[in-house]
């Protein structure tokens, strides 16, 4: 939090107020019995979407919707030669998460944009607030569906994946909500890098990194990769718990425990070696309709996420993953099925950009901080084209996807005041 804002240089302020009145209309119109559900392609995620929709036009800014279901508001620039700069975010949540992962991205643009078209102000280039659809890939089994469709590169499977909650396809949820799935899977771009300027998103930070620091923001120097395995089984055999000596037993929750270990352990070594990577189980479950307490289980589910900035760590520990599979599955009898394998590329952000809003965060008082991202947001997929790429977190508290989420919109206008001086300093 900033005691003096200082005035910025000849740039409107953004309409602060604007934000704040849509959050809270979010959080209303989207309340779960804790925090908000803003489900891909559905009620939620439509909702938020109309609601930016409605604010443009009252301002007479104008907006479309791609074939996947993408949002673009813009503000012409007064260039001949003018590029596109694509502010954006994403409106969908996980299940009974918090109000500001994703939307703060897009609130923070909007203020930005209707701030602009009011007082007459433009830049050079087409200044364009982007709402992905689908960031949150709890809902489909597949990451940035919104921007990858919106780039074309959304391959073709991902249309049949379902949703977790309905069981019905991606492609079914797009018909539902008059979008043109058949676009999206025949890979037509909606965008088109070459004529992008830059790609900038805002986001809280996920993490404690800010609060610890007493900052309120921060420019990102690079995002994670991953490569992940959502749907991984340890099969045994069912047996009576009292029943089996050991020596016989093919224990999957034994199985399952070793191999979580060992995994623990390989992260542990990585770490002291001076990779970076994180390793998360996130699901573990016995099978409900089988399990019981004078049962061994012959079939325990879980998932398996690893995260790193390096492509070559990355490599490494999904090699060591394959041999301690193996390890696991001699040891204990078992069958280990790591089922489809999923992820992304690491992403780092342009080092012009990155000096651009630096001296922009001088310019507004904040003090000038850099970090990396851990976890994998929309920018990534649009660095990995080649386009300009930048992302700023905001301070926020709790840590994000849960109903906890803690950002002071005292912070949210300082990251927002950095965004409209940096937009007119790139250079």
């Amino acid at each position: 939090m900033l005691d003096r804002p200082t005035p910025l240089r000849n740039v409107p302020e953004p309409d602060i107020a604007l934000a704040e009145r849509l959050f809270d209309i979010l959080k209303k119109e989207t309340a779960d019995t804790e925090g908000v559900t803003r489900a891909a392609y559905g009620k939620g995620e439509q909702f938020a979407h109309d609601l930016i929709i409605a604010e443009a036009h009252k301002v007479r800014l104008p907006t479309w919707v791609d074939a996947g279901g993408n949002l673009y508001v813009r503000l012409e620039g007064t260039g001949k030669d003018r590029k596109t700069i694509i502010v954006g975010s994403h409106l969908d949540s996980v299940p009974m998460g918090g109000n500001y992962d994703g939307a703060a991205g897009v609130l923070t643009g909007l203020a930005v944009i209707v701030a602009w078209q009011r007082a007459g102000f433009r830049l050079k280039d087409d200044l364009v607030v982007m709402v992905t659809r689908a960031e949150e890939s709890n809902w489909f089994p597949h990451s940035y569906i919104g921007s990858k469709s919106a780039l074309g590169l959304l391959p073709d499977y991902a249309l049949d994946v379902k949703r977790s909650d309905t069981g019905r396809t991606l492609a079914d949820h797009m018909t539902e909500l008059g979008l043109k799935p058949d676009v999206v899977r025949a890979g037509v771009p909606q965008i088109k890098p070459e004529n992008l300027r830059a790609y900038i998103e805002m986001h809280i930070e996920q993490g404690p990194v800010l609060i610890e620091k007493e900052l309120p923001a921060a420019l990102v120097t690079s995002i994670r990769g991953s490569f992940r395995y959502r749907e991984a089984r340890v099969l045994g055999e069912y047996a009576h718990s009292g029943a089996v000596p050991r020596a016989y037993r093919h224990d999957a929750v034994v199985g399952a425990a070793d191999l979580i270990m060992r995994l623990q352990q390989e992260w542990l070594r990585f770490e002291a070696e001076g990779h970076d990577m994180v390793y998360t189980v996130g699901m573990l479950s016995t099978d409900p309709v089988q399990h019981a307490f004078s049962k061994i289980s012959g079939d325990v589910r879980l998932s398996i996420d690893v995260r790193s900035h390096s492509v070559p760590t990355l490599d490494k520990m999904r090699e060591r993953l394959l041999t301690i599979v193996a390890e696991v599955e001699a040891m204990h009898r078992v069958k280990v099925n790591l089922g489809a394998l999923t992820g992304s590329s690491p992403a780092v952000m342009d080092r012009k950009l990155l000096n651009s809003f630096g001296d922009a965060m001088d310019e507004v008082g904040a003090p000038r901080f850099e970090m990396a991202c851990g976890a994998g947001h929309d920018a990534a997929v649009f660095a990995g084209l080649g386009v300009p790429t930048l992302m700023l977190f905001v301070r926020n508290q709790n840590g994000s996807h849960n109903p906890d989420e803690a950002m002071e919109m005292a912070d949210f206008a300082v990251v927002t005041r950095i965004l409209a001086q940096g937009l007119t300093m790139m250079s």
